[in-house]
């Protein structure tokens, strides 16, 4: 047995290159694979609610059975001509493309004063970025329902000092879906930021300053491209899953906000129409994938030629 685990590589150094494959087998590939083949069948009543993609048909006549594929591409033709669903992705895109640039504008500050505060401190400040994943998800997007319901804090604030005499409520609207999904996805842009910042040598910016450079134009010139690992890496890890995001936008954004992941939701559990819902799903996986694996390959070209 050794011997032949040996002979095929799943030895020593093999099996730890092995366990990321086997892992991205078991829980994206053969996943991927079986919503796929789900996408491209009909939907039926039965359970489970779609028809086989493989069948054997008996011909009586002949004695023999015959191996029949259907092939249903219908439903993604229905993503391309109902406006439900192109305005349901355009929408997404927006709201996490405006929750990407949120996050970026407050994490970058935040990152860079921690990596310039003194080594001790730097510990618990970061233990405060990451403090709030100690909690419950939902607990945490109920306390925004409170801060921003009317007669909720904001509310309350604002009439307290006199902004408004009015009822004022940041509830059921997009800027309660932006303020929550900025809230949720805000460490997943300050830890590669923190990261990357960090690791700058000091000594580029004391012999920018030494040679006459101005703060602003040492940071515009030296930091900020020597950062854009960082910038890339947290705007990845906070427009994907705010792409696809249908929590936060459901429970702050109210019935009228409409996302992708709500789509795929009523697809799936409300209509019951799980190959319309895994085509939604391919599609928004395809829209999310191929343009990244487009980056780091021209990235990975960059980095070669560079050397």
């Amino acid at each position: 047995m050794i011997d032949l685990l040996r002979r095929i590589g799943l030895w020593g150094r093999g099996v730890v290159v092995a366990i990321p494959y086997l892992w991205l087998l078991l829980f994206f590939l053969v996943p991927f694979l079986i919503v796929f083949g789900i996408s491209l069948s009909e939907a039926m009543l039965a359970q489970p609610p779609y028809a086989p993609l493989i069948d054997w048909l008996l011909d009586e006549d002949a004695g023999t059975t015959k191996l029949q594929i259907l092939l249903n591409l219908s439903n993604y033709l229905r993503l391309g001509g109902d406006d439900l669903y192109i305005l349901a992705y355009l929408n997404s895109v927006k709201i996490a493309l405006v929750t990407t640039v949120c996050c970026l504008l407050l994490g970058y500050p935040m990152a860079y004063a921690i990596a310039r505060a003194e080594p001790s401190k730097r510990g618990p400040l970061m233990m405060l970025v990451i403090l709030p994943f100690w909690t419950s998800f939902l607990i945490r997007i109920y306390a925004w329902i409170g801060i921003l319901k009317a007669n909720g804090v904001v509310d309350n604030l604002l009439q307290w000092t006199g902004l408004t005499t009015e009822p004022f409520e940041l509830l059921y609207s997009d800027w309660a879906v932006y303020i929550g999904m900025t809230y949720c996805y805000l460490p997943f842009m300050v830890l590669p930021l923190y990261a990357t910042l960090e690791k700058l040598d000091p000594t580029l910016l004391e012999a920018a300053a030494d040679l006459g450079c101005r703060p602003w134009k040492a940071f515009l010139t030296v930091t900020l491209p020597l950062s854009l690992p960082g910038i890339i890496a947290g705007s990845l890890l906070v427009f994907i899953p705010s792409v696809g995001e249908f929590v936060t936008p459901e429970l702050l954004g109210g019935p009228d906000t409409l996302m992708i992941g709500r789509v795929l939701w009523n697809e799936f559990f409300a209509n019951r129409d799980w190959p319309v819902a895994s085509a939604v799903a391919i599609a928004l996986l395809l829209f999310l994938v191929v343009p990244i694996m487009v980056f780091q390959h021209v990235q990975g070209r960059q980095t070669e030629a560079g050397r």
